[in-house]
């Protein structure tokens, strides 16, 4: 599980995967909403496996519930079918540390297969629903069902692959970049899964996104004002939880001015 020790400041250099996606001129508009037609469509289809082959348990979640935490005996699989969670860290000295976001179509639990026991805490942050899979139930269905196998590889795929965007994004990124690149992501996961993006709830505190990005709250806060006065994102209300974002592509753009190195002063 990604858990960084995220410092404040960010490392100058772009490099590897975080630096061509972020450098990259900003896609094509259409294109990019074929490409999230596509994942919303495979998403569908790939719920309808699971539910047909595994029948999994449905168990409707609300803000605050914890569906696993970090110690107990591992068993079982989560599969997210609505709503939104964080995953939680404890550390030694008894911080608790944002080390994750899940959405829609996202498993939760893989912490748990190599020791026996899930390492955090799962923890729903709106109203949603998850499907609970017993794990040996999936192994046996996963060898009666090859494309079973492959939607569990993809899926941990996946988490690898955003663990490692995420560790480079608080590790290179600076701190107004990092709260957009934060947003962006958010956009484009509810976007995958043919949900709006041009206005989202933010379900987590400034303290709590400053947790996860390895910021302050007044950084946070000093960022998302930023954002907002360059017309990037709009405060649609006085608790500024509802954040209108008129182009997600202006997020990117917003980054790469970030990174952009500075003008050489005239001697």
């Amino acid at each position: 599980m990604f858990n960084p020790a995220r410092t404040e400041t960010a490392a100058p250099a772009m490099t590897g995967f975080l630096a061509t996606r972020a450098l990259a001129p900003v896609g094509n508009a259409v294109q990019e909403r074929a490409g999230h037609e596509r994942a919303s469509q495979k998403l569908v289809e790939t719920q309808k496996l699971l539910q047909e082959r595994l029948a999994p348990q449905r168990r409707v979640v609300h803000a605050g519930d914890v569906i696993y935490q970090s110690g107990e005996r591992f068993g079982n699989l989560y599969i997210l079918n609505s709503g939104l969670f964080k995953i939680v860290n404890l550390s030694a000295d008894g911080r608790e540390q944002v080390v994750g976001l899940k959405f829609r179509g996202d498993w939760l639990g893989f912490d748990g297969i190599a020791g026996g026991h899930y390492s955090c805490d799962a923890v729903a942050m709106d109203t949603g629903e998850v499907w609970v899979v017993s794990y040996e139930s999936l192994l046996a269905a996963c060898l009666a069902e090859p494309a079973l196998l492959q939607v569990f590889h993809t899926a941990m795929s996946r988490e690898i692959s955003h663990d490692r965007d995420s560790l480079m994004s608080v590790c290179t990124l600076p701190a107004d970049a990092r709260v957009a690149d934060f947003l962006r992501y958010w956009a484009e996961s509810l976007a995958e899964r043919g949900m709006r993006t041009d206005q989202i709830t933010l379900r987590m505190t400034r303290a709590e996104i400053g947790n996860y990005l390895g910021m302050t709250l007044e950084s946070v806060s000093r960022a998302l004002s930023r954002l907002a006065r360059d017309k990037v994102i709009e405060f649609v209300e006085k608790g500024r939880r509802d954040v209108q974002i008129p182009d997600v592509s202006a997020l990117s753009a917003f980054v790469q001015r970030c990174l952009a190195p500075a003008p050489a002063l005239l001697q």
